[in-house]
């Protein structure tokens, strides 16, 4: 069971992110943890009687305590992830209990640059980073496929636009539900290494599988999943009308066949853009959710520097 100490300095911190939270009005206080903590003073600094305070952290156990001391507590169960997915995440996930409104605002306070220490704070306008992603849609979306299907192929296509493969950035596509349709209107476009194994060795909830999925993302052609999350081909070309469709500008045939197959269907379509690792979600051919990847991690370049030449002081 992790633990996050509250010192001082943490205190102070989630004191100025509760001064933020008044100045701007916003709607909630989002505190990303590292561990459990001293529950009953983190209510007493961030005036949870008056305001709505979401603890985030990566494990359940962790939690253990937040709800009775008035918090709103919330499991990511992404230890391993960069700061700005877990932060998404839990994003998402207080939309999703209804938490937070999705055009509103949230103060978020976190550790940005060292473990266990509370250094950062951000106030975060939802309508950039959610829009068109309503409690309303992911209701929709859960009525066709689970939910937790849809989280698990949309964390993996944002893993797959933020990291690539290999060092190259890679473009792909999950068509998730109503599989049996799907498939009237695919074609191998090639040797499906899918092919054979049982349903445990195909399933997306399981990480393993999922790093499976991102070495054939390389390949040509979209997966095909059921609604329980299965593989059930991969490698597949889908040919299938785009008439009457309105799609942004720009976008290639990958995102089109994505957006004409949920027309045709009850699935839903999940694209990787190659070119920039956006991952935008379609149902009913229309544009649901877009995740622009804000987590790419920084590069730093040496560089070579010379001095200016010295000149004699007066």
């Amino acid at each position: 069971m992790a633990t996050q100490r509250l010192t001082k300095h943490n205190a102070a911190m989630i004191r100025a992110g509760v001064s933020l939270l008044t100045d701007r009005g916003a709607d909630a206080l989002l505190l990303l943890l590292d561990g459990g903590t001293d529950w009953k003073r983190v209510s007493e600094l961030s005036g949870a009687e008056n305001n709505t305070v979401i603890i985030a952290v990566d494990t359940l156990e962790d939690l253990d305590g937040a709800a009775e001391a008035g918090l709103r507590p919330l499991a990511l169960n992404k230890e391993k992830a960069p700061l700005l997915e877990r932060l998404q995440e839990a994003l998402l996930e207080a939309a999703a209990d209804e938490m937070i409104r999705t055009n509103g605002e949230v103060v978020a306070v976190y550790s940005g640059f060292q473990q266990g220490r509370l250094d950062s704070i951000s106030h975060l306008q939802l309508d950039e980073r959610m829009r068109r992603f309503t409690v309303r849609d992911l209701q929709t979306l859960e009525s066709s496929v689970p939910l937790k299907t849809i989280k698990a192929v949309v964390d993996l296509a944002s893993q797959i636009g933020r990291e690539g493969r290999e060092g190259k950035a890679v473009g792909t596509m999950f068509v998730v539900g109503d599989t049996r349709k799907v498939l009237e209107h695919a074609n191998d476009s090639g040797v499906d290494p899918f092919r054979g194994y049982n349903k445990k060795h195909r399933n997306l909830l399981d990480p393993k599988v999922q790093e499976d999925a991102k070495e054939v993302a390389q390949l040509d052609g979209a997966f095909v999943v059921t609604s329980e999350g299965v593989i059930e081909r991969s490698r597949q070309m889908l040919e299938v009308s785009h008439e009457d469709l309105k799609m942004t500008k720009g976008l290639g045939s990958r995102h089109w066949a994505a957006a004409a197959i949920t027309r045709k269907t009850k699935a839903v379509s999940v694209v990787v853009s190659q070119s920039t690792g956006t991952v935008r979600l379609y149902q009913n051919g229309f544009l649901i959710l877009q995740i622009v990847p804000m987590d790419k991690a920084v590069k730093w370049q040496e560089f070579a520097f010379e001095p200016p030449p010295q000149t004699p002081e007066d």
